[in-house]
């Protein structure tokens, strides 16, 4: 990846942050920890890897993301703004009344998003769906979708992983935010979901891991899995819950707290953002 598009999309994954920290302090409520660290995902994604376009909605071959972790809307619904999706100045109506910015995805309030997810694998499941039938389709549109780390003790998530490789999804990249962190406290302590990459294999997807604050690791891991023919592939990507704001980074108590005005001016400052929009 050539410098000039790195720093851009460095920037936008920090531009995202930025807006994550100013509309959940206005909303009063959400999920920080697991919207900042799933940025520079998303800054690649929506910014480098997938085609779509805001202008055509229904465009038939387009690429589909589902986010399987829907309480991490924030990340979505500001992503989204910065692609043209949403104006900007919607951000500020996130979680209130009549919002089409809901606590949690809603496709039928918003549009550009493909799927209403907030049930914990559900959104994978559905996006395995959504592969199915790009299959049967012979569409050439891929489909993604992003994973909490909690959310691999779902039973459904295994039947899911199953499904897509049964069907030889090569369409299906799945993305695991792996911070280690989940609601209750770490991974190991609730449910231990170690050894993760070996687990998926097992499911005989193609795996790969990745430092996901690593811009360019991200694109390239994109990139390889567009080669992988006849299996899915799983791209586990190791994360900071809270990532960009150093009192929130691995904590987990930030996994469903907003910053009060103290915290969300410190954070702002952290990240280099201004106070007003």
């Amino acid at each position: 990846m050539i410098n000039t598009k790195l720093l851009e999309l460095q920037g936008i994954a920090n531009e995202i942050r930025i807006d994550i920290i100013r509309t959940l302090f206005l909303a009063g409520s959400g999920h920080p920890g697991g919207s900042l660290s799933a940025a520079d995902i998303m800054s690649v994604l929506f910014f480098d890897e997938m085609n779509v376009d805001p202008t055509n909605l229904d465009m038939p071959n387009r690429d589909k993301f589902v986010l399987s972790k829907g309480h991490a809307a924030p990340v979505l619904y500001v992503t989204m703004a910065h692609k043209g999706f949403l104006p900007k100045v919607e951000l500020k109506t996130l979680r209130k009344l009549g919002s089409r910015l809901q606590g949690h995805p809603d496709m039928k309030r918003l549009p550009g998003v493909e799927m209403s997810t907030g049930s914990l694998g559900q959104g994978f499941s559905a996006s395995v769906g959504m592969a199915i039938a790009g299959k049967l389709d012979k569409s050439p549109g891929r489909v993604y979708a992003l994973l909490g780390d909690g959310e691999m003790q779902e039973g459904l998530v295994w039947e899911a992983f199953m499904s897509a490789a049964h069907f030889g999804l090569d369409n299906l990249t799945v993305f695991i935010d792996w911070n280690g962190l989940q609601i209750d406290g770490r991974n190991d302590d609730v449910m231990c979901i170690a050894p993760l990459p070996e687990k998926i294999r097992s499911f005989c997807w193609e795996t790969i891991e990745i430092d996901g604050h690593d811009i360019e690791a991200i694109a390239d891991a994109l990139a390889q899995a567009k080669t992988v023919k006849g299996r899915p592939v799983a791209i586990i990507a190791k994360t900071i819950k809270g990532k960009g704001v150093s009192f929130m980074e691995d904590n987990h108590n930030w996994h469903g707290k907003t910053p009060n005005e103290e915290e969300a001016r410190l954070a702002l400052k952290e990240l280099g953002g201004e106070w007003e929009w």
